[in-house]
């Protein structure tokens, strides 16, 4: 399954993000591929807001990972952003307890998660951000998990 949107801007990249918080439940795995400046953390403050996070989102470029208390129709659920980018081994990722974070009662969104491959779930979403202007950003989504093609339907004037 793949899908893919143009976004002209960091607003419309945070908006696509926050669609795709609105459906997402425990146990989700969002995996954001991007380069540097791409808007991954863009995304995943929208992502963040959907899900109703009110603290403010930053990346976890140092600490490697924070943990969000977001509500849904009265029901707390966990947002746990991780930021692989200091990662240098593989081992690395579950030294840090990586495989520990994919609970029901959590989403998780991990930017830089190529180092962890291995130690990521396969019914995952990837969502990948790549520049292709200055501005104009292609986010493409993929899993090889069908049950996130019914989920994504918000896309479907969106996607080409």
């Amino acid at each position: 399954m793949d899908y893919k949107v143009t976004s002209n801007s960091v607003e419309y990249t945070h908006e696509i993000g926050k669609q795709l918080g609105r459906c997402l439940q425990g146990g989700d795995v969002i995996a954001l591929i991007g380069d540097l400046g791409a808007g991954k953390t863009a995304f995943a403050q929208g992502v963040g807001e959907g899900l109703g996070v009110a603290s403010p989102m930053a990346s976890p470029t140092f600490t490697l990972i924070h943990e969000y208390k977001g509500q849904r129709d009265g029901t707390e659920i966990r947002l746990i952003h991780m930021d692989l980018y200091r990662l240098r081994h593989p081992e690395e990722a579950e030294v840090i307890g990586i495989a520990d974070t994919f609970t029901e009662d959590a989403v998780c969104i991990i930017e830089w998660p190529e180092i962890a491959e291995d130690y990521l779930p396969d019914d995952r979403l990837t969502v990948g951000i790549l520049g292709s202007g200055e501005m104009t950003r292609e986010i493409v989504f993929q899993s090889k998990d069908s049950g996130w093609e019914k989920r994504l339907d918000f896309l479907s004037g969106e996607a080409e």
